[in-house]
């Protein structure tokens, strides 16, 4: 499939050149931005013969084997995953928004892997914490005295009548969520429809949402392309949201509609995507009482409901009750990340039932709190550090600008550069995004921040 080149951006007039924005950047990350100090260093390794079972070889699960290494000595770690392909998912948007080439976000698994830490080959397919066990897909049944549960979300397509991943980047379908080919084949169909322009139709589930912002950005990027090809004047761009909002943080919510309001982008709300024909190009969705409204459109981008994946969803590890029980969502502390009762299980990353927190950045500030937790509980101490929801959303809003949204579990604003305002936008912002977070999101896979 032929691809446009990623562009060359350069900074408006008043902003730093590339190289002195670089030096100035890469010293500000390493002293505070997003946190991303050096790991202190650590005193004498623990002494065990702990087994420890890490369910997933995403960020989480790598980050919290790495730290583990870093706090244990003589402890068995064992990750259990099939997964070939490590997927630098918070890339996925600039991929399909033309602004990156795939292979920037797709890397070995097998070449991340910490050192002595046994690579179990195949997915975890049932939980039982009361036997210490998990049981893989093969029909191996592994024991062990410590569990972290980093599965991440399952992304529950069967939702949406006739929708079909595999034509995504045909009759204007896109979504950036299912992996690298769905996020290049939406860039294809996005490049294909900024040609023409037309009616684009964005979507958002109710549920849980892995990177919560990426409609939000797809949507302002789609407007973007329009721009910029010329086609904006004969278009139009329409967010449907299933909720009575578009993002959870109010002040975040707020800045959103206001700028979607100044670029002409509509919002429809508590309309939930419950088909799709892809051939006709129509979608039907559905408002609380059940009341139907068919839609036409040139492209749409769509964002699946998300669970928890069925092996924990159908476990006695999920939420029975409560707003997570019906994703089957891991039940864990919000504050200290461990399970509310099985003591040896914790849970890191998206898999978590907890008010926020499904984002890259927040496995950086919770994988070594989950660490130190599980060592405390090895050592036969209570778990004391509390996690306070950190989560970080970088959200472009038009090529070569973003704003550098972070909040806690209050949906309070917790900005971490005081050179950037978090609800205003800035080039600085962007190149963030593009040039500084991969690096960062590879330092705390290795352990190293």
């Amino acid at each position: 499939m032929k691809r446009d080149k990623p562009t060359t951006h350069r900074a408006p007039q008043g902003a730093p050149t590339r190289r002195a924005w670089l030096a100035g950047a890469a010293g500000a990350s390493a002293a505070a931005g997003l946190g991303l100090q050096p790991a202190p260093a650590q005193a004498a390794r623990q002494p065990t013969q702990a087994h420890i079972v890490i369910a997933g070889s995403g960020l989480a699960g790598i980050a919290v084997a790495h730290r583990l290494q870093g706090l244990l000595d003589g402890a068995k770690i064992t990750i259990i995953d099939a997964k070939q392909v490590h997927n630098y998912q918070p890339g996925y948007t600039l991929v399909a928004s033309g602004v990156w080439p795939v292979d920037k976000v797709i890397d070995s698994n097998a070449s991340l892997q910490p050192a002595g830490v046994q690579w179990l080959r195949e997915m975890v397919a049932e939980f039982d914490p009361a036997a210490n066990t998990v049981v893989t897909a093969g029909g191996q049944r592994i024991r062990y005295d410590y569990l972290v549960v980093a599965v991440g979300t399952h992304q529950d397509w069967a939702q949406i009548e006739g929708m079909d991943t595999k034509a995504i980047g045909q009759d204007g379908l896109a979504s950036v969520y299912p992996s690298s080919d769905a996020a290049v084949a939406t860039w294809a169909a996005m490049d294909r429809f900024r040609q023409k322009g037309g009616q684009a139709v964005m979507t958002l589930p109710s549920t849980p949402l892995k990177c919560a912002g990426a409609p939000l950005k797809m949507t302002f990027m789609v407007r973007d392309r329009l721009a910029q090809a010329g086609t904006l004047g004969k278009s139009q761009v329409t967010f449907y949201s299933a909720l009575p909002n578009v993002f959870g943080v109010k002040a975040v919510n707020d800045n959103v509609l206001e700028r979607w309001q100044a670029l002409g982008v509509q919002v429809q709300y508590t309309q939930k995507l419950k088909a799709i024909d892809i051939g006709a190009r129509r979608a039907t969705f559905v408002n609380p009482e059940g009341a139907a409204t068919e839609v036409p459109y040139d492209f749409i981008h769509v964002v699946p409901p998300m669970r928890a994946p069925d092996a924990v969803k159908n476990s006695d590890l999920a939420w029975k009750e409560g707003p997570m029980a019906a994703g089957g969502w891991l039940e864990v502390d919000k504050d200290t990340l461990q399970h509310r009762r099985y003591k040896n299980v914790f849970g890191l990353g998206d898999i978590n039932g907890t008010p926020r927190g499904k984002t890259a950045a927040t496995v950086k500030k919770s994988a070594p709190i989950v660490a130190q937790h599980l060592a405390d509980v090895i050592a036969g101490r209570v778990p004391g550090e509390k996690f306070d929801g950190y989560t970080s959303c970088p959200l472009i809003v038009r090529e070569g600008s973003a704003m550098l949204i972070e909040f806690d579990y209050d949906g309070k604003l917790t900005p971490s550069l005081p050179m950037i305002e978090p609800l205003q936008e800035s080039y600085f912002a962007w190149l963030m995004k593009v040039r500084l977070l991969k690096p960062a999101y590879m330092a705390v896979l290795k352990g190293r921040v």
